[in-house]
């Protein structure tokens, strides 16, 4: 037997030795793995509950190590992590409710903003400049007005034309002043019919003034003196009324009523409808007046204000008497009911 023959057989050219010698090799080196493996795996199982995504804030993970770290991180550490989805998050500071900062009191070191003054009014201190008046605030100073409604021709459908007017002069304050009101009719020349009211007025409410005066009828046939009371104000939804009782000679009473209305249609264009009540308590042939709600008109105008002052327009009128006083007008020739266009001017300052 050559030495050839004493040797084991080879298999692809490996000595069973050597094959027996690699394997033993590989195999330590795979249980070497499998363990470091294992430990791993079982300290990622064994690890606390998963905390949230880290936050940016939190190093990245370096290798395996570094990754079970943070999944083992303590929750106390991982509740320290910002999260918008955690119930106790700090609320964001543009998120706060700024609701009790509003009427509360301010804070100690707020600045007095009315320091800058040092509790000097307008015209008063050492650096104001000559010329400069005192602050005047409402009913310290009178002022005088004069309004005229209206200064009309009118032209109605049966009779002649005839020259209208109703204006009034006030001077005084806000809460207490004078007011005189004038309105009649001139016809051929003459005054036909005119009633002058001399009035003190009195603000009891914003927006009315109650009103206590002497009322004198003039024109054609005899004149009438009265005591007047009533109310003046612009109602609810801007409707400016007037409510005046008159208390005259021989116990005499009447009641006047008035409403009218600007419907700013542009705002130059207004449309302005009126309406006027009349009531007596007693007739009065000579004046033509009967007893109970003697008269009454309804009137629309459509001015166009060049200014808030200067106004022309143009409107129609409807007017009609009613019981004794309709009868007292048909006796003169007249009419109870008559419709009449009207063209105008008013003017304030």
């Amino acid at each position: 037997m050559n030495k050839f023959e004493l040797n084991p057989p080879s298999v692809g050219g490996i000595r069973p030795l050597h094959a027996f010698a690699l394997l033993a090799l590989a195999f330590g080196s795979s249980v070497a793995a499998a363990q470091g493996m294992t430990h791993d795996h079982g300290a990622t199982h064994g690890a606390t509950p998963a905390a949230p995504t880290p936050s940016p804030a939190t190093p990245p993970a370096a290798g395996a190590h570094d990754h079970g770290a943070t999944h083992r991180a303590p929750p106390a550490a991982a509740a320290a992590s910002p999260s918008p989805q955690a119930p106790d998050a700090p609320v964001p500071q543009a998120a706060m409710d700024h609701g009790d900062m509003q009427g509360g009191s301010p804070p100690a070191d707020a600045r007095d903003p009315d320091a800058y003054a040092n509790g000097h009014e307008r015209g008063t201190g050492e650096h104001v400049p000559p010329g400069v008046t005192k602050l005047h605030l409402g009913d310290e100073h009178s002022f005088a007005s004069f309004k005229l409604n209206r200064l009309e021709r009118v032209f109605p459908r049966r009779g002649g034309n005839h020259t209208a007017y109703e204006g009034q002069l006030k001077f005084g304050g806000d809460f207490n002043h004078a007011v005189l009101k004038a309105e009649g009719e001139v016809a051929g020349g003459k005054l036909h019919e005119s009633r002058t009211e001399l009035l003190w007025g009195h603000a009891i409410a914003a927006y009315w003034d109650s009103q206590l005066g002497l009322r004198h009828d003039g024109g054609e046939g005899p004149s009438r003196t009265w005591l007047a009371f009533g109310v003046e104000g612009t109602a609810p939804y801007w409707i400016h009324t007037r409510v005046t009782a008159y208390l005259g000679q021989s116990g005499r009473t009447a009641l006047r009523l008035e409403a009218e209305y600007d419907a700013y249609l542009t705002q130059k264009l207004v449309l302005q409808p009126k309406t006027e009540w009349h009531f007596y308590s007693k007739n009065d042939p000579e004046q033509g007046i009967g007893k109970g709600l003697s008269s009454a008109s309804l009137g629309l105008r459509l001015r166009y204000e060049f200014t808030p002052q200067i106004s022309p327009y143009i409107g129609v009128e409807w007017q009609r008497s009613f019981g004794r006083t309709a009868d007292f007008m048909r006796d003169a020739g007249g009419r109870a009911s008559q419709t009449r266009w009207v063209a105008g001017l008013s003017f304030w300052f």
